[in-house]
């Protein structure tokens, strides 16, 4: 009796549910539209500066054994660029197979490619740590981090130097594109990229709405390093590459972004790498900016229609067949704008699912999977480890 009284109550929770579902997911169909817009309009004019071409030491922390390293790392020391160039590659595990392709450049590239391998730990951070402990070796007073799954053209370290070269600028960082491989989680994570991250940091960015500073690249001089602290400065951060673009800001000068991608390549080959993948950024940009990141819900049009229909209106049905219209013509502007291969369209309705849910658990608990170990963050946006790690 309890139950049939209560079924009316539960029927109008559900009903009301599907309405705000239906309303959010129609709002966020119609911000698809303008992400598409503002994709295609993202400035693709060449690089204008002045024609500076200072020495340049790359910084590259390696993490274990990489699909194509060697190719990307080449692609790095054949650089279209009139200066000195150092590839400085660094690692915390002299076992590492990554040590031993970087070992095995060195008679193609014995001018170019330099390999650091220090096992201290100068913080929580693995990246940071090992940015802190190559520091010493690298020769120039221009300096760029890359993450060692970046791919670039021959024309990279032109463009970003020639921005580098305006005296406001502090830094340049570069968005990036997701390459999958053969396998499907692979291309799940590439398309996430694509068809979330990329087109959501380009409006961002235009609406001025967000200042990103992408582990991609980060380009700056030495003094302005110095200036803002060092690595060491950001040593527990898990955000690494957001506080450094913040520290450089707050110190009076500005992060540019250039009118070109760069290429990130995805690894997952399975749900489990792809999930933790996926969850430990979406808690990152949850640290970063809480209530913005509660706000990107809009950004999830797809699942909310799917969640209207429940409703069972023709109206909602309707609005999920114009929301995967949408989902599909911004996979294919960021195509267009940027060159890139055809997106597997099929994959947008797993892919978009797995995002929303992504979302939602990223809000209980504040635990993340970085490089082979459980971190817990902290209210400040710092990492905890090991036998301080605590449930939340």
């Amino acid at each position: 009796m309890s139950i049939a009284a209560g079924l009316p109550d539960l029927m109008s929770f559900v009903s009301s549910l599907c309405d705000v579902c239906f309303a959010i997911a129609f709002v966020g169909c119609v911000f698809t539209l303008v992400e598409s817009a503002l994709v295609l309009g993202f400035p693709g004019a060449k690089v204008r500066g002045r024609a500076a071409h200072p020495p340049v030491t790359i910084l590259k922390p390696l993490h274990g054994a990489e699909p194509d390293l060697r190719r990307r790392l080449a692609a790095f020391c054949r650089q279209d660029y009139a200066a000195p160039v150092q590839v400085l590659c660094g690692s915390q595990d002299p076992a590492s197979p990554a040590v031993a392709v970087v070992q095995g450049m060195k008679s193609d590239f014995p001018d170019k490619i330099e390999l650091a391998v220090d096992a201290r730990n100068q913080g929580t951070n693995r990246k940071v740590s090992n940015l802190i402990n190559m520091l010493p070796r690298a020769r120039h007073d221009t300096i760029v981090l890359s993450d060692s799954d970046i791919a670039v053209e021959p024309g990279y370290l032109r463009a970003i130097t020639a921005l580098l070269a305006a005296p406001h600028v502090g830094a340049v960082t570069c968005l990036y594109y997701g390459i999958g491989g053969d396998g499907l989680w692979s291309r799940l994570s590439a398309l996430a990229i694509n068809s979330h991250f990329l087109p959501h940091a380009i409006a961002a960015l235009r609406l001025r709405l967000a200042k990103p500073c992408c582990g991609s690249t980060i380009a700056l001089r030495r003094s302005v390093l110095e200036r803002i602290g060092g690595f060491g400065a950001f040593a527990d951060a898990l955000a690494d590459d957001y506080a450094i673009g913040m520290a450089v800001r707050s110190s009076g000068y500005d992060v540019a972004t250039p009118p070109f991608v760069v290429g990130h390549c995805c690894f997952d080959d399975n749900p489990r790498q792809l999930l933790r993948h996926q969850l430990r950024a979406a808690r990152t940009i949850r640290s970063i900016e809480p209530v913005g990141y509660a706000g990107t819900i809009l950004i999830h049009p797809l699942p909310l229609a799917l969640l209207g229909m429940l409703s069972g209106s023709a109206a909602a049905v309707l609005l999920t067949v114009a929301v995967l219209a949408a989902r599909v013509t911004l996979c294919r502007c960021v195509e267009n704008r940027f060159g890139l291969p055809q997106q597997n369209y099929w994959l947008i309705p797993l892919q978009d699912i797995i995002a929303f849910g992504v979302y939602v658990a990223s809000f209980f608990g504040a635990t993340v999977h970085w490089r082979g170990s459980d971190y817990r963050v902290a209210a400040d946006g710092t990492l905890v480890e090991g036998q301080d790690l605590r449930p939340q």
